[in-house]
């Protein structure tokens, strides 16, 4: 007797539809199974046939032979355990065809029968809805997380005899729905606790309005790292489809839990200075989503940024431009999103006292060393780089309070809205994702501005990718003043946010 039933694959962060296809027969009793599969998943007819014994359902010797189609992709995991196990109970004539039709399965089995969480299941469930489903069966412990998904049924199952039952009767026998625990918003510094830093918090807001890469650099103790803790406090909120999207990446990563089903706050990820170059843009043998990626749609705090090793630096040349990461292992080729703010923080010095030659111990060959830790193109790369200046006594004991996040937040998301506006029917959101085209049709300047940016241009010996992230601050700017045309004071302002090249340094 053959049998099929639908489950699903990950690639990336998307889900592949996978059908576990099951024929029994008679002959010799054996159980194969095939279909590229990697040696968990091979695993399963052991976890499987001892599920079955251990749930009192007992099965005549037959030779029992499962394909999970299609063949020429790669299967991995143990989500696959329960759609193996239903698929060959339905080959048995155990279960009706007719209850499996329209429903997706995805969960790993116990030995004792118990059915586990998995990875990814809200990508599994969106595929479901997809592809015409009405029902989704998957581990208790990934309930909630496909609840997230309108428009489908959700089941979550504990034992292989509740599947069994639900397939039979309808209903799961004892089990009282709970509703899907709503999250608090986590606690974000606000801008009021900065003190001083004008200028800093000046192009901090700017960043953030234009969803640009942003690079500090000054002394120790100076308030870099508080304000990067600050910058997902004026973003906008994540609309419900971000939240989604944001949710899929940390489904697939095995981080959302069952009392955190949605990610509802812009991510912050701030990766230690000692990690590897996989871990912050994604990999493995099997690839899962790196520190980039988990920022998706927040911000990616680099502090320390010199003290990164230089190719784990190097590796989001691509990723900064593209927003999107791509690996391609002997399996297949993976895309994860990446379309974060990247915020990094760095010391001018390996003392951290550089300029104050008074206090600076670091000679000019160690500061030389040290600043060639970031290469050209990496601060190429940052739309915005200002310098951190030591805070003075005056403004750190100041009462007075200084502008508050929320106030700052209704100005980025008037810019925002602004842009999303002005790019309504294109591809572009924000101004930092402008290309080549974009920057000639948005950007447009008059004659001064054109001779403003020539003398820039020359003078501080600017490569065209520095020229055109002028130009985009410079957008930003002139969107934060509800501004149609960008004026000189704009790009004025726009240049003095390339701090590295004024310096004379990294050369």
């Amino acid at each position: 007797m053959f049998s099929r039933v639908l489950s699903a694959a990950i690639c990336g962060i998307q889900g592949l539809p996978i059908f576990v296809e099951a024929d029994v027969s008679e002959g010799l009793p054996g159980f194969s199974m095939v279909g590229d599969l990697s040696a968990k998943v091979k695993e399963a007819q052991d976890r499987v046939m001892t599920a079955f014994r251990n749930s009192g359902i007992q099965l005549r010797p037959k030779r029992i032979t499962v394909n999970l189609s299609p063949a020429d992709i790669h299967k991995d995991g143990s989500s696959y355990d329960l759609p193996v196990a239903l698929a060959i109970l339905a080959a048995y004539q155990l279960l009706p065809m007719e209850t499996l039709k329209g429903v997706l399965v995805a969960g790993e089995l116990g030995l004792n029968g118990e059915v586990k969480g998995i990875k990814g299941a809200l990508p599994i469930v969106q595929l479901a809805k997809k592809n015409g489903c009405h029902t989704c069966i998957l581990p208790e412990r990934n309930r909630t997380e496909g609840e997230m998904v309108s428009d489908i049924h959700i089941v979550g199952v504990s034992t292989l005899k509740e599947v069994l039952h639900y397939l039979q009767k309808g209903t799961i026998p004892g089990k009282i729905k709970k509703d899907v625990y709503n999250i608090e918003e986590t606690e974000i510094p606000d801008f009021a606790d900065i003190h001083g830093q004008s200028a800093v918090r000046r192009a901090a807001e700017i960043a953030a309005g234009g969803r640009h890469h942003f690079l500090m650099m000054g002394p120790p103790g100076a308030g870099k790292s508080l304000l990067a803790k600050c910058m997902p406090g004026i973003l906008p909120s994540l609309t419900m489809e971000e939240s989604l999207e944001v949710s899929s990446i940390y489904s697939v990563a095995g981080l959302l839990s069952s009392q955190q089903a949605l990610i509802r706050n812009r991510p912050f990820r701030a990766p230690h200075h000692t990690i590897s170059p996989s871990a912050l843009a994604g990999g493995g043998r099997i690839p899962r989503p790196g520190e980039i990626s988990l920022a998706h749609k927040g911000v990616l705090f680099l502090d320390e940024l010199a003290e990164f090793k230089r190719e784990t630096i190097e590796i989001l040349r691509q990723p900064m431009e593209e927003r999107r990461v791509h690996i391609s292992r002997v399996y297949g080729s993976y895309v994860f999103p990446a379309d974060c703010m990247i915020v990094a923080a760095t010391n001018f010095c390996k003392c951290g006292n550089f300029p104050n030659l008074e206090k600076c111990i670091c000679s000019e060959a160690e500061i030389r060393r040290y600043q060639s830790r970031i290469s050209r193109p990496i601060l190429d790369r940052m739309d915005i780089s200002v310098e951190a200046v030591r805070v003075d006594y005056d403004a750190l004991i100041c009462e007075k309070k200084s502008e508050d996040s929320k106030t700052i937040r209704k100005r980025v998301e008037l810019a925002g809205q602004i842009q999303r506006e002005r790019y309504r029917d294109t591809g572009y959101r924000y101004n930092a994702d402008l290309d080549a085209a974009g920057i000639k049709k948005y950007c447009r300047t008059g004659e001064k501005e054109k001779k403003v940016l020539r003398d820039a241009y020359e003078k501080m010996d600017l490569t065209a990718r520095a020229c055109h992230k002028i130009l985009k601050v410079a957008r930003t700017i002139a969107d934060m003043e509800q501004k149609e045309q960008i004026a000189e004071e704009h790009l004025y302002e726009a240049i003095g946010y390339r701090i590295f090249e004024q310096r004379q340094i990294w050369r």
